[in-house]
């Protein structure tokens, strides 16, 4: 695990609170992962940020929501730029927020109403039953 991943996860107190920046919970085979937020990874390189591992530029998500999260961005991109806003706010205040985590689920929720049908090139439903297993909020 990278030092800034480790970081962020004591500083946003990760596994006290028991929820990523997402409000998603830990699922059995999930690990801890850090996902761009301002700067895509594959664009880092390019602008000189290296592979773009810096706390400005991250959230701490569990490998289901981040998983999740690309398919969100590849099906619509809107909502996955509002979800990076509210992570992004998170960010910025230095500590996860529930009013963050609940439009963050509003979000989940209207994407999961408008998608629940839909399935990928293979004919497998596009949402995963895991991908809907978040913490009340």
């Amino acid at each position: 695990m990278k030092n800034i991943t480790k970081l962020m996860i004591n500083e946003y107190k990760i596994k006290q609170i028991g929820c990523d920046f997402m409000g998603y919970s830990l699922q059995k085979g999930d690990i801890y992962t850090f996902h761009h937020l301002i700067v895509p990874h594959r664009s880092c390189h390019d602008l000189g940020l290296g592979e773009g591992y810096f706390k400005w530029n991250g959230a701490i998500l569990f490998t289901t929501p981040h998983e999740y999260l690309h398919l969100i961005e590849k099906v619509n991109f809107d909502m996955f730029c509002n979800i990076t806003s509210e992570m992004i706010d998170e960010n910025v205040k230095g500590h996860l927020d529930i009013n963050n985590i609940r439009r963050i689920h509003d979000i989940l929720t209207q994407f999961e109403k408008e998608n629940c049908s839909k399935r990928d090139k293979k004919g497998k439903i596009l949402i995963k039953e895991q991908f809907t297993r978040r913490k009340k909020v």
